[in-house]
């Protein structure tokens, strides 16, 4: 059976801790999709981690670890990542590499920058991780997949120079940088080589094979639905697709082995980057909440980036749950909201004069206002409480608001940053 876990909204909903709890039933974990420009953070009895590429099923030792085709692999970032990891004590975790993943250049990187600097004040926002300029070069046909560090150096050589032609005309014309060195590039790529070789296989063949065992196989998802290139906040999105369907390619397995997608859905809004944030709150407001909020406060995993805060979006999170197909949501940092004497709770736009409840294209998205209903909050510690019916009634009352509000069942409710933070809930619209 595959499982999904993926983000309801823009990313940094608590993924990894979602995924992280669910692999304890898994027998895989595999990242399908963007690279090391978000993090997901988990708290465990070895202590707090921050992954930026390793799959969340690297704690449990009976778990094969997958890093799947459709990722983005800045391979200095992922051993930087697995030697971090074991130096705190985790045992040196089952991974595997893609023979087709692609590559993050160095030089991805270094063009991520200077774009970002050359469009100043009309910059995307990017992480500058060379996400945007790696997934350009993967559908332009100029990138290079794992499987060619092994081949013939001559032949991998002429490949190089051919790409550096059009990459030097950007450095010198464009962006007016020192141009590129095929030498240079053909000694990072034998490094990278003998860096991965113990991990790279045939993923998808392996996961065929563990289909036909029955085993139990997790997709991790990066980000959320609104920074999907084709369905979220274009332009201000991330370069891959960050729905659960693309799981099926960034994997290598059939579509319809996805029989379970968890939609992970923060109580209140964040987002790290540019874009359309409609309930978003600014002032005292937002540093209070972004000072409470997540786990030692809310700040990008990978860029430590102050996250734009917002009231809880249920435009956004019912076409992000729609779209990732949720069968059912896990709701995260619920502990957060205690200080508050009430909760805005923004469950319309008002556009040019009309409300609606669906969520719309970008220019529209931009003047759109929020339209708000207020619930009374339960002002009160809610973290360590086990079971739902002990939560607070205004507190049981916001989940039961937000889930009527979604359409989808909240099966789950996390109160706390750690694995034991969790309330399993039994909900009515699962039978719907």
């Amino acid at each position: 059976m595959v499982k999904a876990v993926v983000g309801a909204n823009w990313g940094d909903e608590g993924k990894g801790k979602i995924t992280d709890m669910l692999a304890d039933e898994a027998d895989v974990v595999i990242r399908f999709q963007g690279g090391a420009n978000a993090g997901h953070t988990i708290v465990n009895d070895f202590g707090k981690f921050a992954l930026h590429t390793l799959p969340s099923g690297v704690f449990h030792q009976k778990i094969t670890n997958i890093i799947g085709n459709g990722v983005a692999l800045n391979i200095p970032v992922l051993m930087k990542e697995l030697e971090d990891v074991t130096s705190k004590g985790v045992p040196a975790p089952t991974l595997l590499i893609s023979d087709r993943c692609q590559i993050v250049m160095p030089y991805h990187v270094d063009f991520d920058a200077y774009e970002e600097e050359r469009l100043a004040g009309k910059s995307f926002g990017s992480t500058k991780s060379g996400i945007a300029p790696f997934y350009s070069d993967k559908y332009a046909k100029i990138g290079f997949q794992v499987c060619e560090l092994f081949e013939d150096e001559d032949k991998l050589r002429e490949k190089v120079a051919r790409v550096l032609v059009q990459k030097n005309v950007l450095l010198e014309h464009l962006y007016h940088k020192a141009p590129l060195e095929t030498e240079a590039i053909m000694e990072t790529l034998r490094s990278y080589r003998d860096q991965v070789r113990p991990y790279v296989c045939d993923t998808a063949l392996f996961l065929d094979k563990a289909l036909k065992e029955n085993k139990t196989i997790l997709l991790e998802g990066q980000l959320g639905t609104m920074k999907d290139p084709d369905h979220g906040i274009y332009p201000m999105v991330t370069s891959s697709s960050t729905l659960a369907a693309f799981g099926a390619i960034g994997a290598g397995i059939p579509p319809y082995e996805i029989r379970q997608i968890t939609a992970v859905s923060k109580a209140y809004s964040s987002a790290v980057g540019a874009g359309a944030f409609v309930s978003e709150i600014f002032g005292d407001e937002a540093d209070e909440l972004r000072r409470r909020g997540g786990d030692g406060g809310e700040y990008g995993a990978t860029t430590g980036r102050p996250r734009r805060m917002g009231w809880y979006d249920c435009v956004a999170s019912r076409y992000g749950c729609r779209l990732q197909g949720a069968t059912d949501v896990a709701f995260t940092v619920l502990d957060v909201l205690g200080y508050l004497d009430e909760i805005p709770v923004c469950t319309g736009y008002e556009i040019n004069g009309e409300v609606t409840k669906e969520f719309p294209v970008t220019h529209l998205l931009e003047i759109a206002k929020p339209v708000y209903e207020v619930l009374p909050g339960w002002k009160c510690e809610i973290r360590g409480i086990r079971t739902y019916e002990e939560l607070p009634e205004n507190c049981r009352r916001y989940i039961e608001f937000i889930e009527q509000q979604l359409g989808y069942p909240i099966t789950m409710v996390s109160n706390g940053p750690s694995r034991a933070d969790i309330i399993h809930r039994k909900s009515p619209l699962q039978h719907v």
